[in-house]
């Protein structure tokens, strides 16, 4: 968990000569500005994005977007402004988030987390601040165009024959899990323990578990109060692994099982775990019933961003921007004001 922690964390410290001014505002956003500072963390953001998603390609992927990272600061400055004139802070929802990530990492409390913040060199107070620019630019996007947005069934249907062969998938499982370790804990004391006592006990309560969900116990509910796996919080979910993703005996035991199905208990290296397959996809084209929400996601993005692009459009010409001479401004509006 702490990689993920890392990727979201992403405020890494960019090497500057000693001349070069931090804080040098590159555009102003009405009374916001936009430092070279800020600019220099999302090209590094946007490097370590694609390094991650595709390393492969990563090169590419940065040179496509990297003339895009001051348009979209200025975008974000303009959509946090209108949510506060929409009223939004957001201030719920970033505990909830904050919580939720407590939780992922094993952490006891948010003293923890913030802890855990420190220890990769990134200010907690900027983490939520970034968290808290994203709530509200997501609620106002939300608000102002998802809202305004229709997609009939004819247009699911026209898009679902005319992207058959993009729709095709593999066979692949969803997986839950909840897994008992045995692996020694942070907090646990330096003192010599029993394995062979360890092993027991992690199995006998992973027996215990699985014996609870053969009596009609909820599988995520019980991943949530016993999984010592990091998706416990999630109710166990793995997400989904097509062939070749997993070792060959869980392979052959699990894409063997149907929906629905629980695993006895199977020992690994961390513990014990009983898997549960919540989904067996079959490979070829799905029947347009069982994608249909994902051919609404799909249209969605078609739709949404002409019309978020229009609408950011339409808040620069309302604006006052100025951009630093050899920055540029790739969204901006010959009609804005700057």
């Amino acid at each position: 968990m702490r990689t993920a922690f890392i990727l979201l964390l992403t405020f890494a410290c960019v090497s500057l000569s000693a001349d070069t001014v931090v804080e040098e505002i590159v555009a102003r956003v009405n009374n916001q500005i936009v430092t070279r500072g800020d600019y220099e963390r999302s090209k590094e953001q946007l490097r370590q994005e694609a390094q991650q998603s595709d390393p492969a390609n990563a090169t590419k992927i940065v040179a496509e977007k990297d003339k895009d990272i001051l348009r979209d600061l200025i975008d974000q400055q303009l959509l946090i402004e209108k949510g506060k004139d929409l009223g939004i802070t957001a201030d719920t929802e970033v505990i909830k988030k904050l919580d939720q990530m407590r939780k992922e990492m094993n952490l006891d409390n948010m003293e923890d987390l913030e802890k855990a913040a420190s220890s990769q060199g990134v200010s907690f107070e900027d983490f939520k601040q970034n968290m808290r620019n994203q709530i509200i630019t997501q609620q106002v996007i939300g608000k102002e165009i998802s809202s305004h947005m229709n997609i009939t069934k004819e247009e699911e249907r026209k898009f679902y024959d005319e992207h058959k062969d993009q729709l095709a998938q593999p066979e692949q499982i969803r997986l839950s899990e909840i897994l008992i370790s045995t692996e020694k804990k942070p907090q646990d004391s330096a003192a010599p323990v029993d394995e062979a006592k360890v092993l027991e006990a992690a199995q006998s309560k992973a027996s215990d578990v699985l014996e609870q969900i053969k009596k009609g116990g909820d599988f995520g509910e019980l991943a949530k109060k016993n999984s010592d796996g990091p998706t416990a919080a999630q109710g166990g979910d793995l997400g989904y692994f097509r062939r070749g993703m997993l070792a060959k005996e869980l392979e052959d035991k699990t894409f063997a099982m149907k929906p629905g199905d629980v695993s006895d208990v199977i020992r690994t290296k961390q513990g014990f775990v009983v898997l549960k397959v919540a989904e067996h996809q079959q490979a070829g084209i799905p029947a347009f019933n069982e994608i249909e929400a994902k051919v609404q996601d799909a249209i969605y993005m078609q739709k949404l961003q002409p019309a978020l692009r229009a609408y950011l459009t339409k808040l620069r010409e309302d604006a006052y921007i100025f951009v630093k001479q050899g920055y540029v401004d790739t969204g901006a509006s010959p009609n804005q004001t700057g």
